[in-house]
């Protein structure tokens, strides 16, 4: 559902080809930067010891959508603070 999302998303806000998304594995906090900062956003809560797991499945899952729609990816790591995958657009600042 999560890369279905990204993939509407990029759709509906008319992402061009050289445009795509940023994957970061997050703390609430820095969740809650990025939204004040980017938009689109797209985030979805995971439990902290799936998280590595969910980000292989997406990273993998959204290679099989599109090219191009994940351009960044910041490896999920198992620090227990991490507990939100979010994906935005750095060429897409909330003005």
């Amino acid at each position: 559902m999560y890369v279905y999302d990204l993939n509407n998303c990029a759709n509906e806000f008319g992402f061009t080809a050289d445009e795509g998304w940023e994957l970061n594995a997050v703390s609430d906090v820095r969740r809650i930067e990025i939204e004040k900062k980017y938009y689109p956003t797209v985030s979805v809560k995971v439990l902290p010891e799936m998280l590595g797991e969910f980000f292989r499945l997406v990273k993998d899952r959204s290679a099989q959508l599109k090219t191009g729609i994940i351009n960044s990816v910041q490896a999920a790591n198992t620090d227990r603070d991490l507990c939100y995958l979010v994906a935005f657009n750095p060429k897409r600042p909330l003005r």
